[in-house]
């Protein structure tokens, strides 16, 4: 079940997920908080499995229908059984973007690889870490 978790920002579990999305910086942390609290263009959506959340995810949708992925975790103890790809469908069936992007270093891409996003590299950022744009056109006729 996909829920709203602006309500719920001050939730422990809500913020153990974002946090594990900000990473490393955990310093960014109350930063990402504030965002969600006050951007009324960003959204955080969570992803619940027997009464538990599992799976966040922050993005925001521009005037293009053009949705950006910000923030997106999965609870380590829940990971590799699916909850992130699933959470990436319900977020395409709740908004029904033309596109989804999101930006993502190398140990995340076999993720986005596998659900159909296209990779490609943007070179190397700060610290020498190469980052990746995935970009996902959906076909909701499909």
């Amino acid at each position: 079940m996909f829920i709203d978790l602006r309500e719920k920002l001050g939730q422990p579990e809500v913020a153990e997920l974002l946090e594990m999305a900000v990473f490393p910086d955990p310093g960014r942390l109350a930063e990402a908080i504030r965002e969600y609290e006050t951007d009324g263009r960003l959204d955080l959506m969570g992803y619940v499995d027997e009464d538990r959340l599992v799976g966040i995810v922050g993005y925001e949708v521009n005037e293009d229908n053009v949705l950006t992925i910000k923030h997106l975790a999965v609870a380590p103890e829940e990971r590799g059984k699916g909850f992130g790809r699933l959470t990436v469908l319900e977020l395409i069936a709740w908004e029904a973007p033309d596109i989804l992007l999101a930006e993502t270093d190398e140990e995340a891409i076999e993720f986005y690889r596998n659900i159909g996003f296209v990779i490609e590299s943007l070179g190397e950022a700060g610290a020498g870490a190469e980052r990746f744009r995935c970009t996902y056109t959906v076909n909701l006729d499909e």
